[in-house]
């Protein structure tokens, strides 16, 4: 193994690095932060603090990758082409297989982006990574929303429905679900006092989510039916 010298570098050059370098950093962390904020918003794995240090440090390697190859050196980007190796890796830790879905791809898609958005702050192309971290932001906020309003995207909600009668509440719940082919996957099940309580997990567009809570409400088998977001969905 070959031991390179570290490269010389005077005040005047430290100062020059460091004034560009925090410049650097401190707008990474903005990009990330503005993403961050959103994964935060909804409770995700990946939230502001991940994004914004995820950001910050793919431009620090970025401007690091420069400095530490010198002027001279052919190879100036080897550092900063080891973050999409690197990303890759954490990207992967947030994927899950749960309940036959898999989850976490959009948190992994984006863990990825904002790590080329950093190394386009730690370049300096400071218009290129705010006009990423819009595109992103908005993939992120609305265009999830509007595949769910116009029934585009099936996505899993928690239902728990509650009732008195055992044998007459669970007829039902198979009944509709029948009615719509699908399964039931008891996620939990219990009674407190004379009441009887069962969640499940289905999977539908928006207009059959309340279609399917309509009819369970409906039903004199149940006595309340609520449903809720699931967390782990993307």
């Amino acid at each position: 193994m070959i031991d390179l010298p570290a490269p010389q570098l005077s005040a005047t050059q430290h100062l020059g690095i460091l004034q560009g370098t925090v410049a650097r950093m401190l707008i990474a962390c903005a990009m990330g932060a503005v993403i961050g904020w959103e994964r935060e918003r909804r409770h995700k794995a990946s939230g502001l603090r991940t994004n914004m240090l995820i950001c910050m440090g793919a431009a620090l390697f970025t401007t690091l990758s420069a400095v530490l190859a010198g002027d001279l050196s052919p190879n100036r980007g080897q550092v900063a082409s080891n973050i999409v190796q690197g990303i890759g890796f954490l990207g992967a830790g947030l994927i899950l297989h749960s309940r036959s879905r898999v989850l976490g791809l959009t948190s992994a898609a984006t863990v990825w982006v904002v790590a080329a958005i950093g190394m386009a702050c730690g370049t300096g192309l400071y218009i290129e990574a705010i006009f990423a971290t819009v595109i992103v932001y908005t993939a992120l906020r609305f265009v999830g929303l509007m595949e769910s309003q116009a029934n585009w995207k099936r996505f899993p909600m928690i239902y728990e429905v509650r009732g008195t009668d055992e044998n007459a509440m669970f007829g039902e719940i198979l009944s509709v679900l029948d009615r719509e082919h699908l399964r039931l996957q008891i996620v939990e099940r219990d009674k407190l006092g004379a009441q009887e309580r069962v969640s499940f997990t289905i999977s539908l567009s928006s207009v059959r989510h309340k279609e399917v809570l309509a009819k369970l409400n409906a039903s004199d088998a149940t006595d309340k039916v609520i449903a809720y977001n699931d967390e782990e969905e993307d």
